[in-house]
């Protein structure tokens, strides 16, 4: 499998998600986040979109959320995330064991993601995943396998009163799974 060709696909396909304004319907607005949704025409179900703006450089911020020992700090429903195929420095595949949840009626999942990392002009930067087959980490009778759509964040600088902060749009594509995640 071509994975550098899968993950500019993935890549594309959070931007274009993210630069196609139309339809997107806002289910929570925050002071903090707004969360946006709408349906699917990939799949049965809905895209969510969450902005919020970070007080950060697009270029630590992307860092942040790309680099595997850092998910795990932010990250409170992963149990577990490896590297398990380093592609390049801004590619690699990765497995990960979530967390059970709504006191353990929802089981852990392990997932095999490819993720990347891509640099866009005016200082954009796109961290995507997707799920893929990978032959050295079959499905487990421990835990149940779970599927990623294309899914990512788009950090973006903002000028606002000449701070230095990026917006971050966390795109979350879910295909009847539950997501924990907060607002706060």
């Amino acid at each position: 499998m071509d994975y550098k060709a899968l993950a500019q696909q993935t890549a594309q396909e959070i931007l274009g998600y993210y630069q196609d304004t139309s339809g997107w319907k806002v289910v929570k607005n925050s002071k903090k986040v707004t969360v946006s949704s709408k349906a699917s025409k990939k799949f049965h179900g809905n895209l969510y979109s969450v902005e919020g703006m970070i007080p950060e450089s697009t270029s630590k911020l992307s860092d942040f959320l790309f680099k595997p020992e850092n998910r795990v700090t932010w990250d409170k429903s992963l149990k577990m995330y490896n590297i398990v195929l380093k592609i390049d420095s801004d590619t690699f595949i990765c497995h990960t064991i979530t967390q059970s949840f709504a006191m353990g009626s929802i089981s852990p999942r392990d997932f095999i993601n490819l993720v990347s990392l891509k640099h866009y002009e005016g200082n954009m930067d796109v961290v995507s995943a997707t799920s893929v087959d990978f032959p050295a980490y079959p499905p487990s009778s421990s835990y149940i396998r779970g599927y990623n759509h294309a899914c990512g964040y788009i950090c973006l600088p903002v000028q606002e009163k000449l701070e230095c902060k990026s917006r971050k749009s966390r795109n979350i594509w879910s295909n009847r799974q539950i997501w924990p995640w907060s607002t706060e």
